[in-house]
């Protein structure tokens, strides 16, 4: 296998990988929710 088809397989990997990080960390952020009221600060 030749270095410059290496570099692609781990640049396509590198890639897919932040894809899902990214997506898990936009998850995180949907199911934590801060809400300042009234009453206080309520954290969901």
């Amino acid at each position: 296998m030749s270095r410059s088809v290496l570099i692609a397989v781990i640049i396509v990997l590198v890639a897919v990988v932040g894809v899902f990080a990214y997506q898990a960390y936009e998850r995180d952020q949907n199911t934590l929710n801060i809400s300042i009221g009234e009453k206080g600060i309520k954290v969901d």
